[in-house]
């Protein structure tokens, strides 16, 4: 991650990214696919989920809003 910040790499990694309607998520932090170059963050790379991908995306988004909520 840092070579690809300190080169400008635009490499695509798994990283955790304030989602803002991606995924269909707003207003947490979660692990998506992001591009990484000199500006850190470039953008959220958004693929196309399968019907049980984003069932698995909402229940583990929902679990980490649950988390969060207790440790408030």
């Amino acid at each position: 991650m840092v070579e690809a910040i300190l080169l400008d790499r635009h490499l695509i990694v798994p990283a955790s990214a304030y989602l803002q309607g991606e995924y269909g998520q707003s207003g947490i932090f979660f692990g998506v696919p992001v591009q990484l170059g000199r500006r850190g963050l470039e953008r959220i790379i958004e693929y196309e989920l399968t019907e049980e991908e984003r069932q698995a995306l909402e229940r583990s988004a929902s679990h980490v809003r649950e988390t969060i909520s207790v440790l408030e």
